[in-house]
């Protein structure tokens, strides 16, 4: 099975490879379901080429497009013909003739939005070009291996980590309704998300919506998220040919760690022996998430239920590891700030974890440093052997009993 990673730019696709992605999908600006991600424009195809190599990596065009919209892409695809795309990952079958003119030589795949959910419409996709499809989240495991079953030459490509949505296969009007933000058009402000105080039907006063709450409020829409680590061989024997990561808008940390997880597990399934798996499988606890379910694989009571809890976040990313210097230190690539005497972590695409508090910071001039924040040249000198693109985290502060 294909493990596909999600990239919401340069820096997550690069991460997504060495972190063991088969594939990668990308938006590119103004056509993608996730506006808010970073997405790509501009001259970064080039840069992408390089980071390509011999890997797969798909374009994700899902939004649903307005006439003003289908003029706007016959004005880019010429531009997008500089991508070095194997796929295109569409919902909207208005676009469907315009991209078999444009790119005959190219995968078609059908979005999760077509809400794809039995044999019969998905035997029409097939019929009109696509080789693959992304059901609907909403489809078992049993109706996935209905399909393959009776479209063999049909690719199946399933979510297998990451967040769900509270509306039937994403299509939500409550982003639009409370923040003007659409979700259909990659806007989505993730209003389902948010904490509540509390929830009263006007005709009904004094009665109020049964809800669960903590210290950081309630959560009365939030769906749970998917996570599938444990059920990939269940995946296989109903046909699945590609493993898709949700994330594009998630960080560099969420990528690798997620994305590891799954290539060590994949890799155990076909053969190969990997020492320490559970622990590698046990890392996407330390990601920032919601409390997991199998979807709707199974059966519906799980997911079913809103989460209970906000999100869980174990570790503060602190930023990755860049190129070595010829004194010894590394180039640090700093996303949240780093003090001398913390007590860090270092992990790689095969380095589960390994600490280190006695590592030394330097200025951009060189000068030993106390600290170094977001945005700012400076340099580390671990007491531990690090490479680049190894990605530095500590514990969140929440769980430190009060100190730093």
């Amino acid at each position: 099975m294909e493990l596909l990673a999600p990239a919401g730019n340069i820096e997550k696709l690069k991460y997504a490879y060495e972190y063991g992605a088969d594939a990668a999908y990308i938006g590119i600006r103004n056509f993608s379901l996730r506006a808010k991600a970073d997405n790509f424009s501009e001259n970064e195809h080039e840069e992408i080429r390089v980071i390509k190599g011999d890997k797969k990596l798909y374009c994700a065009l899902n939004i649903y497009f307005m006439n003003e919209d289908i003029k706007k892409l016959e004005a880019e695809l010429e531009y997008f013909k500089q991508y070095p795309f194997d796929g295109f990952i569409i919902s909207d079958l208005g676009i469907l003739n315009l991209m078999k003119k444009y790119f005959p030589d190219k995968e078609l795949h059908l979005s999760t939005q077509a809400n794809c959910t039995n044999v019969e419409a998905a035997k029409l996709y097939h019929d009109l070009g696509f080789s693959r499809i992304v059901p609907a989240r909403e489809v078992s495991l049993r109706n996935i291996s209905e399909i393959k079953n009776a479209i063999p030459k049909l690719e199946v490509e399933c979510f297998v980590h990451g967040a769900m949505c509270l509306a039937y296969s994403g299509r939500c009007f409550l982003s639009s309704w409370m923040t003007d933000r659409s979700a259909n058009q990659g806007e989505c402000s993730h209003s389902c998300r948010w904490d509540y105080k509390v929830l009263e039907e006007g005709k009904r006063p004094g009665e109020y919506y049964p809800i669960y709450e903590n210290d950081r409020g309630v959560s009365i829409m939030s769906s749970k998220d998917i996570n599938m680590i444990n059920h990939l061989q269940d995946m296989k024997d109903a046909g699945v040919d590609s493993l898709k990561i949700e994330g594009r808008m998630k960080s560099i940390y969420y990528t690798a760690v997620v994305t590891r997880a799954y290539r060590k597990t994949l890799d155990e399934l076909n053969g190969i022996k990997v020492p320490d798996l559970e622990g590698y499988q046990d890392e996407i606890n330390k990601v920032s998430h919601r409390e997991f379910s199998t979807g709707f694989y199974y059966d519906h009571a799980d997911i079913s239920r809103s989460s209970k809890e906000s999100y869980s976040r174990e570790f503060v990313f602190l930023g990755a590891i860049g190129r070595e210097q010829e004194d010894g230190t590394f180039l640090l690539d700093v996303k949240n700030q780093i003090e001398m005497g913390d007590d860090i972590e270092f992990i790689g695409p095969d380095l589960l974890y390994v600490k280190d508090s006695s590592f030394t910071l330097y200025d951009k001039n060189r000068e030993i440093t106390n600290k170094t924040d977001h945005c700012k040249t400076s340099f580390i000198k671990p007491s531990v052997p690090v490479k680049e693109g190894y990605i530095i985290r500590k514990r969140a502060p929440h769980l430190l009993g009060g100190n730093r």
